[in-house]
This record gives C-alpha cells, sequence and structure tokens, in this order.
C-alpha cells in the first residue's frame, strides 16, 4: 500500500472511533493489505492520539492462543499501545459508550522497572526488568463491523485494544510460577471462563520477551513504569450494560471491573 492509502484507511478507523459505527474489514477492501501496512496503519493512529496531548502507557500482545493464532492462520502475536486514557479504576462505573463492540478477558499484567529493548532480550532479562504482576482484566473492542477481522485488521486497528482494569495486590515473580497461575472468571456471579497462565505462549514471560524483540526491532522500547498485558488465559467474554466481571488468580489476587448500567450513565 502507498501512504496514500495506508492514511486513508487510518482515518477510517478514527472516525469510527468518532462515530461509533463499526467499519468494513478493511483486508476486504484492500487486497494488498499486509503486516508491515497494518502496524503502518496503527502508528499513524498513535501519532494522531499523541499529537492530542495523550500518551503512551504501556502495551499490549494479542493472538497469544493456539485457538485464536489457528483461526486467523498465524503463527505469531501481534501488539497494539495502550493510551493513559485506556486505564481506569476498580468498582467505578465504565462507561459503555466508548466502546463499539466490548469483550473482556482475564490477563497477568507486568510493570516495568527497567526499560527493555530489543531485538536480543532474554528471558532472565525480560525478569529482570519487572517490578511486579497484577491481575487485570483487559477490555478488548473492535472498530470492524462483527469482529471479522483478519490478521491485519486487527494490527490496524491497535490490537482490537480498548481499555484495561488493573488490580491492587502487586506480587513479585519469586512469589508465583506464571505458567502455573490458574484463573476464574466471573460475569455477575456466574463463571464464564477459566484458564492458567500456561495458555500465554505457555508462559506469560515468553510473551513479554516476544513483545520487547519484536517493538525493538521497530526501534521501540518498552520503558520503566509502562503496563505490558502479554495475553489472556481464556477466551474474551461480551460485555453488557450493568455486568460486573470479576477475574481471580492463584497467588495473584483479584480485579473487578463494573460497567455502567446504560451506555451513558457513568455515576
Amino acid at each position: 500500500m502507498d501512504q496514500q492509502l495506508r492514511s486513508a484507511a487510518a482515518r477510517s478507523l478514527i472516525e469510527a472511533y468518532a462515530t461509533g459505527k463499526p467499519i468494513a474489514p478493511l483486508t476486504g477492501t484492500h487486497d494488498d493489505l499486509g503486516v508491515e501496512d497494518a502496524y503502518a496503519i496503527q502508528l499513524l493512529q498513535v501519532e494522531e492520539w499523541l499529537a492530542s496531548g495523550r500518551t503512551v502507557k504501556g502495551h499490549k500482545v494479542g493472538l497469544t492462543s493456539a485457538a485464536m493464532q489457528r483461526m486467523l492462520g498465524v503463527h505469531e502475536p501481534d501488539y497494539g499501545h495502550l493510551l493513559d486514557d485506556f486505564f481506569f479504576l476498580e468498582h467505578a462505573p465504565i462507561p459503555l459508550d466508548r466502546f463499539l463492540q466490548p469483550r473482556i478477558e482475564p490477563e497477568v499484567a507486568f510493570v516495568l522497572k527497567h526499560p527493555l529493548r530489543g531485538p536480543g532480550v532474554t528471558v532472565q532479562e525480560a525478569i529482570a526488568a519487572v517490578d511486579f504482576v497484577l491481575p487485570a482484566l483487559e477490555i478488548v473492542d473492535s472498530r470492524i463491523a462483527d469482529w471479522k477481522i483478519g490478521l491485519a485488521d486487527t494490527i490496524a486497528d491497535n490490537a482490537s485494544s480498548g481499555a484495561l482494569v488493573l488490580g491492587s495486590t502487586p506480587t513479585p515473580l519469586t512469589e508465583v510460577d506464571l505458567r502455573l497461575a490458574g484463573a476464574v472468571m466471573t460475569r455477575n456471579g456466574a463463571v464464564v471462563g477459566t484458564g492458567a497462565g500456561g495458555a500465554v505462549l505457555g508462559s506469560p514471560l515468553t510473551s513479554l520477551v516476544w513483545l520487547a524483540n519484536t517493538v525493538g526491532a521497530r526501534g521501540v522500547t518498552l520503558e520503566a513504569g509502562h503496563v505490558v498485558l502479554p495475553g489472556s488465559v481464556c477466551a474474551m467474554v461480551p460485555v453488557d450494560p450493568g455486568d460486573t466481571f470479576t477475574a481471580t488468580f492463584a497467588g495473584l489476587g483479584s480485579v473487578t471491573a463494573r460497567f455502567a448500567s446504560s451506555r451513558e450513565d457513568t455515576r
């Protein structure tokens, strides 16, 4: 794709945020849309967000489960940016009118104490860079109609990012085996998902290393203080007005996200 087409695609996604109306899959209208084009489209949006005064506070990794990779016919994850206004407090009502097609999934969030820059980052270097981990709920969203996404669609759409809620129980890596840490997610008290950290590329740490090396090859550093969402431990679940979700992780505590009872009500 030439730069003009990339800019037009980025503009269509930005307009979807503004209007609340999802667009047709980019891969359906741009036959030549490749992975590098998609990341360029993502970055064009990030640049516009930064120009408006927003800041990057971390990154997320998507497509970390074998099932999602098989569905999209890919063999590696993708990544997106976490902006400062993506972060919501536990139990505070989250307005639904900022999302188009929200879904939610439980994750273990890394908080970094040292920068990580690839390529060449090793597991031990990633471990040394982590300050602590937190239980998290990621709200994923798609600006692509009916979630009919291909790999390039979700990459261009900032890896289908929406928002996140972090728990308040920091845990050092030395106190938990992330591969074996089981999680249960409930919706209004009923169990809707279970899983363990091993569902994320075998270990969430593998996802962190992949991210550091992948963005590093593009000249990007994972900064100290930033949050990294490495991927979900179970399938995502749709969100409706008034829903309350809680994810409880063995050895990590719990995190709760409460959604407003209507698309406008945040009182």
